[in-house]
This record gives structure tokens, C-alpha cells and sequence, in this order.
């Protein structure tokens, strides 16, 4: 896994190799998986920074309204996990929301711990929010209020995410065992923000978890335009060599006829003298493979002397030129 953090200066979030593992670990060393390599460039680090920061102010202002009492929600990293990996960093109960996110395939997720969660019912309901809050699933009354929370902070999730990808999401459902909230098959990549998150006096992390797979070609649009002059020319160039070099590779081309099935008992009792045959139609083409692909097709010839193939059009393509 790789974990994407803050640096001394509070500069850009920068790449580290990592596990799973809670905010007071983060000075710690990391172990590195090399069966699952880091996917996120630092050029997607940046398209996403923007988009979640954008996010965290604008859910700020959300909740504060909402729940009419001091809110935030501050970016901490930006890290990638599988998705086994994440799910095994909560407690049990949790707060998680997953959702969809239209038109890319894949869910969302978004999770707290559940006594914020029950605070912010009590907040929208008039209350302090400083009571001991229940340890358990809410009921359908706090789950319509919640809901009502939570559409707004998806509305402002797709304007943050507006510069990279439109995005339709709906809210799927609610669960409070990390086990049970499938948003993704567990060996998925996920990208994983998390969140400084304080309702009143209560404060803990949140996460917002997206599907890498289903971000990825919008991520890689997204990041080419911040890229230097200096760096796009020096990815052009990487390009240009990657395929020259590609045009030089050598390939194997075998010429057949159409193949012939024999039987076993046949194919064991083949002496020297032998005849099989090919029962290839004098008038067919050879077909041109390369690793038992066939690409082109051609006839018997020769050239100087040598044998050779002389590449013919498709038997498809002749049956029109001839219609």
C-alpha cells in the first residue's frame, strides 16, 4: 500500500510507501507490498488534492449550516489500499454510507465514527450534541434525517469532482459493520482521503473511498494539463522511443495451411514415407499467424531464388472485390 501525506512544510502530499495504519502511526516505517505496486502518480495526487480540499470546505460549510454548530472537515492524506485493507483499519461499529457514482461503475464510501454520526441527528434536532450518544444502528427516523445530510454532502462531493469527471451519485444505503459494507471486491484498489472531522466538541478521521479502476482514465485526462512544458515534452519524447524501439522488436511469422485433425491411433502409427493429406483447397490462401493469430494471408511463391509468401487480400475482402 501506499499512503500519500502532508509534508513537514505543508507542501503537496507526497508519495511513501505504507500499510494500513491509524494517524498516530504516520512517522513510523512501512512495509511495501510489491504485489501491489503504487498506482497513484503524483501527478493524480494533485488532481486529486484540489478536488478533496474543494470538497472539505465546501462540506464545512455544509454541516456548520445544517447542523448550527461549529463543523470542519480538514484533508489529512490521500493514501491507496485495497480494499480488504481499509475496511480492516475500522472499528466495528462504524458509520459508513456507500453510494453510486454514476456514470462510472464501482460505489463510493463514505464513513465516520457513529457517535458523530448520532450527533449530528442530535444537532439537527435541536439538541446540544454533547450527550453520551447510543451504540447502535439508528433508526428509521435518524436514518431519513441523516439522509438529508448526506445528499447535500454528495451534491458538493460532484462539484469538487466537476474538473475531472461529472458525476451522478445516489445515496445506496447505510451499515455499521465494516465486514458487511461491500463497496468493493476486497482485493479492489481504492483511493482513500482522509479527513480531520469535528461536529461541536466531538472530533475524529472520516474517509472518502473511491474506486481507482473506475477513476483512472478521467484522473489521467485530468492530470495532463498540469503537467510542465518541460515534463509533457519529456513524456512525448519516452513515447517516441518506446515506439520506435516497439517497430524493431523481432516477431515470429509462420506461413500454414488450414490445419489437419488425425486420429491418436493415426498420429502414433506415422512411419517414415508417410502421406497425410492436407485437404487445404488448392485455390485457399495460406493464413500468416504469429502466435497463432492470423493477421494477413498469402500464396505460395518465391523470390530470387528463395521461397516465398506473397501477401493476398483476406478471402472475405475478394468475395466483395468480386460481387
Amino acid at each position: 500500500m501506499t499512503r500519500l501525506e502532508n509534508g513537514p512544510a505543508q507542501g503537496p502530499l507526497s508519495a511513501a510507501a505504507t500499510g494500513p495504519a491509524r494517524s498516530g502511526r504516520r512517522g513510523a516505517p512501512r512495509t511495501y507490498d510489491f504485489r501491489r505496486p503504487t498506482k497513484l502518480s503524483r501527478e493524480h495526487v494533485r488532481v486529486l488534492q484540489i478536488a478533496q480540499e474543494s470538497f472539505a470546505r465546501q462540506a464545512t460549510t455544509v454541516l456548520t449550516t445544517m447542523l448550527r454548530t461549529g463543523a470542519r472537515l480538514e484533508l489529512l492524506s490521500i493514501e491507496q489500499h485495497s480494499y480488504d485493507d481499509y475496511v480492516a483499519t475500522l472499528s466495528n461499529p462504524w458509520f459508513m454510507a456507500t453510494f453510486t457514482i454514476e456514470p462510472l461503475a464501482g460505489k463510493g464510501l463514505l464513513a465516520y465514527p457513529l457517535d458523530i454520526a448520532m450527533a449530528s441527528v442530535d444537532h439537527m434536532l435541536g439538541g446540544s450534541g454533547a450527550a453520551s450518544q447510543p451504540d447502535r444502528p439508528m433508526t428509521v427516523m435518524e436514518t431519513t434525517i441523516t439522509n438529508h445530510l448526506l445528499t447535500r454532502l454528495l451534491q458538493e462531493f460532484t462539484t469538487s469532482f466537476e474538473h475531472i469527471v461529472e458525476l451522478q451519485p445516489e445515496l445506496s444505503e447505510v451499515e455499521y459493520n465494516p465486514q458487511l459494507a461491500q463497496a468493493a471486491a476486497g482485493s479492489d484498489t481504492v483511493m482513500v482521503a482522509t479527513f480531520a472531522i469535528g461536529i461541536g466538541s466531538r472530533s475524529g478521521e472520516a474517509t472518502l473511498v473511491l474506486p481507482f479502476s473506475s477513476f483512472a482514465p478521467a484522473l489521467n485526462n485530468a492530470a495532463s494539463p498540469h503537467l510542465s512544458e518541460s515534463a509533457q515534452a519529456k513524456r512525448r519524447r519516452a513515447f517516441e522511443a518506446l515506439t520506435e524501439r516497439l517497430t524493431q522488436v523481432p516477431v515470429e511469422v509462420g506461413v500454414r495451411f488450414a490445419p489437419l485433425e488425425v486420429s491418436s491411433e493415426d498420429l502414433l502409427s506415422l512411419a517414415v514415407g508417410d502421406v497425410l493429406l492436407l485437404r487445404h483447397p488448392q485455390d485457399a490462401p495460406l493464413e500468416v499467424t504469429t502466435n497463432d493469430v492470423t493477421f494477413a494471408y498469402a500464396i505460395a511463391s518465391n523470390h530470387r531464388r528463395r521461397l516465398a509468401a506473397a501477401i493476398v487480400p483476406t478471402p472475405l475482402a475478394a468475395q466483395k472485390d468480386t460481387a
